[in-house]
């Protein structure tokens, strides 16, 4: 017990420095006004009734959310397939096509994105429809992994079993397959409507400054105005939006559990 107690330690120090204080941070700044010393703090709400007064932030919140969920979206119907192919290989076809899913994710995701707007360059789509390659590219990894994976641990024999009763292909699949990998399903929508949700660089690389997102304003007032209280404002409602998406999918993922027990 003492062994693993020190093994514990250092990771809850790590924490404490680079999340917990952070997050901290985050907070004062969001409640306090511009220009405080530590002494003078000032808690204010003006942060927040600035963000939900002009209709501009709640429109590029919006945008960011449908942004999210419809990448979300094209993720399951492409990576759904792909990881259904995947489990019906043999083991070394399955490793092969592992392999070629994940091989982009040794690169930077910044430098493949930087290679698709020079791929997307002369074509004549918008740069909403460029945001959306982008995405999807970047994020279907982790949906047909978390799919796949769901797939494989699938026991043959409720296969066997449907077939022997009487089942077709797709009514085994549909009261079968379906209902089993659907956890699978909830932990890539988790994987990728996060980082979806809050992503910024893509949309200014790909979007050509046109197409902004609440990460795009979140670096915008930290980096280029210097308006952290505000920064930290926006970052803190994106925080709360994140936590209770974890909570409905983490609710999504217990209710599947218990049909499929």
């Amino acid at each position: 017990m003492k062994s693993f107690s020190r093994l514990v330690y250092p990771y809850m120090i790590w924490a404490a420095i680079f999340i917990v204080v952070p997050m901290l941070l985050i907070v004062l700044y969001a409640f306090t006004k511009e220009g405080n010393g530590v002494l003078t703090l000032q808690f204010t709400l003006s942060n927040f009734t600035r963000f939900f007064s002009d209709s501009i932030f709640p429109n590029v919140l919006w945008r960011s959310l449908k942004l999210a969920v419809i990448t979300t979206v094209i993720c399951i119907l492409l990576g759904y397939p792909a990881a259904y192919f995947m489990s019906k290989l043999n083991s070394n076809k399955r490793t092969m096509m592992v392999l070629l899913i994940t091989l982009p994710m040794w690169i930077n995701m910044l430098v493949r994105t930087y290679a698709w707007r020079g791929i997307l360059l002369d074509f004549p789509i918008s740069g909403e429809m460029k945001v959306y390659i982008g995405m999807v590219y970047n994020f279907i990894p982790f949906m047909i992994l978390q799919i796949y994976t769901s797939l494989l641990k699938m026991d043959p024999s409720l296969i066997a079993a449907a077939q022997d009763l009487g089942a077709n292909r797709f009514e085994t699949f549909k009261r079968v397959v379906l209902p089993l990998s659907i956890p699978g399903v909830i932990s890539g929508i988790t994987l990728v409507f996060l980082p979806a949700v809050s992503s910024f660089f893509i949309p200014k690389l790909l979007g050509g400054g046109d197409f902004v997102l609440v990460g795009n304003l979140i670096e915008n007032y930290f980096v280029s105005t210097g308006d952290w209280n505000f920064g930290s404002a926006i970052s803190l409602i994106m925080a709360i939006i994140i936590l209770i998406s974890m909570f409905i999918t983490k609710k999504l993922d217990y209710e599947s559990a218990e049909v499929g027990d």
